[in-house]
């Protein structure tokens, strides 16, 4: 009797191992939505349909072949052309998976610890972002350049259309938009 338990028992399990290992495999196909989206909140994933949050009790494969793991937000891409092996990458706070595979990342420090790379540096920190060098203007001065600009340009369109015979002399107009097109690329900041 403690034989016929003992391998009933053991069949029971080698039965359930494939069901197991296709969980940690990847998980189970899901059905979605244009509107689902697998978030990652408060340290694990959670489906989304619009504001309404959903815990995941299983990790979960979409349909084009991304696979989500519901505990730790490891998400692993299927092959493709630019990614021949794949690629796994660990969403954080506030990352998500569109229905369709795609990726959105929530800050600037996700994305690149996404591409593997540190954010702007060794300490791990953004700094705003300044335009500097050719080009910059303050944008006040920048719209009047390109005013004068636009009304240079249609006095010599005007000028172009009046119909004569002859073609008039536009170098004047062209030697003042070769200036204003000097300002525009160099008045610094």
């Amino acid at each position: 009797m403690y034989r016929i338990l003992l391998i009933t028992l053991a069949v029971a399990c080698l039965a359930t191992a494939p069901r197991f290992a296709a969980a940690q495999a990847g998980g189970f196909p899901v059905q979605t939505t244009a509107r689902t989206q697998f978030v990652f909140k408060d340290g694990e994933v959670m489906r989304r349909e619009g504001s309404q949050l959903t815990p995941l009790t299983q990790n979960v494969k979409l349909s084009s072949g991304v696979k989500i793991n519901y505990k730790n937000g490891i998400v692993e891409m299927p092959a493709d052309k630019f990614n021949p092996q794949g690629k796994k990458l660990t969403l954080r706070e506030g990352d998500y998976v569109r229905a369709d595979g795609g990726v959105v990342f929530a800050t600037p420090g996700s994305a690149a610890a996404a591409r593997g790379q540190a954010p702007n540096g060794p300490s791990g920190k953004y700094s705003t972002y300044v335009q500097r060098g050719p080009g910059y203007a303050d944008p006040a001065v920048r719209a009047s350049l390109l005013t004068k600009k636009v009304e240079l340009l249609t006095q010599k369109v005007n000028l172009l259309s009046q119909g004569r015979t002859d073609l008039p002399n536009t170098k004047e107009i062209d030697d003042q938009l070769a200036q204003l097109e000097t300002q525009l690329t160099t008045t610094p900041q």
